[in-house]
């Protein structure tokens, strides 16, 4: 890996950015990889919804996001080819999310220890060389959003995480495209959300609460980011309000943890058991079993089965989104 070139560097705004802004020069990176690489496909996992307020893919094809870093707020904008990729980045967060670029792309995962076992696997694998699984470093900024889905539709969880970063996030640094990039409310910041606010946004006020309690050691989970995945999870869960599923979808953006395999899913075990022996309806347990071939490789079996076959067919309708009622 060539060593990271980190410089100011001058020139107009990137395309798709605000008209106008007047910000600082970047920081810079250029990294290469090692092998194939799909950056779209590697950090998608990251979007939230289209809309999603600290996350972006413009029309000239970079990748944006506005993080929370334990330096302070930053913006990052990916550009270039698998050939060489260059990372700019913007506010007091600016050189923590260039250290953490390679990360980000996959730089840490080791998809040469992924071994198909089925045949659906097998041509998913064939079919997505350039997958890698992403790592942010971000144990706190991949949480709260995996809170807010909790139990209700991901419709209603992005709306939440929509509404809650414009009204208490922060603009993000530099020139971020469209000027409606936000990133997310620090501890106190989120402390400070009035009940009201998370009623309208139609976060109950259970999840209100875990997201509170998380917020209260968002230091330490931060550094669980140097922990090992299986020893993160069960430190997650002693935070109430925190199962299995919610810190599975926690570490695989935060760790790029290869088997952190999502239990207690509505829909993943259907999936799963419709790929892999046709059931339109299955089990967590049903699920473990299929995957038993890909020990320490579940998680990522399972990715490759979501991107490429489809869903059992619906026998009921789709959950419609509950909207927020006023008090009495």
């Amino acid at each position: 890996m060539p060593a990271p070139r980190t410089r100011p560097e001058g020139g107009g705004p990137p395309p798709g950015s605000r008209p106008g802004a007047v910000t600082a020069p970047p920081r810079t990176r250029t990294w290469v990889p090692g092998g194939p690489l799909d950056v779209r496909l590697t950090v998608m996992p990251l979007r939230r919804g289209g809309g999603d307020p600290a996350f972006r893919i413009t029309p000239d094809g970079a990748v944006w996001r506005a993080s929370r870093t334990p330096a302070g707020p930053g913006t990052l904008r990916v550009t270039g080819s698998p050939a060489a990729l260059e990372g700019q980045a913007w506010g007091p967060g600016a050189d923590w999310l260039l250290d953490a670029l390679p990360g980000l792309l996959g730089a840490h995962d080791d998809p040469a220890a992924f071994v198909p076992r089925h045949r659906v696997v097998y041509y998913a694998h064939r079919r997505h060389p350039g997958l890698r699984l992403t790592r942010t470093g971000l144990v706190l900024e991949a949480l709260i959003p995996t809170i807010l889905e909790q139990k209700v539709t991901t419709v209603e969880a992005y709306r939440a995480w929509r509404l809650l970063l414009f009204q208490h996030g922060e603009p993000a640094p530099g020139p971020a495209p469209a000027d409606r990039m936000r990133v997310m409310p620090d501890a106190r910041g989120w402390a400070r959300i009035p009940s009201w606010d998370w009623h309208c946004a139609g976060v109950d006020a259970k999840r209100a609460a875990t997201v509170l309690r998380a917020v209260r050691v968002g230091p330490r989970l931060d550094a669980l980011a140097a922990v090992p995945a299986e020893d993160a999870a069960a430190r997650l869960q002693t935070i109430s309000g925190i199962g299995p599923w919610t810190a599975a979808e926690t570490l695989q953006r935060s760790h790029g943890a290869p088997d952190a395999l999502t239990v207690g899913d509505l829909h993943l075990p259907h999936h799963i058991g419709y790929a892999l022996e046709g059931t339109r309806r299955s089990t967590d347990e049903a699920m473990l079993r299929l995957l038993a071939p890909y020990p320490g490789q579940r998680h990522r079996a399972a990715r490759l089965i979501l991107l490429t076959t489809p869903s059992p067919p619906r026998q009921t309708p789709r959950l419609a989104p509950n909207p927020p009622t006023r008090h009495s």
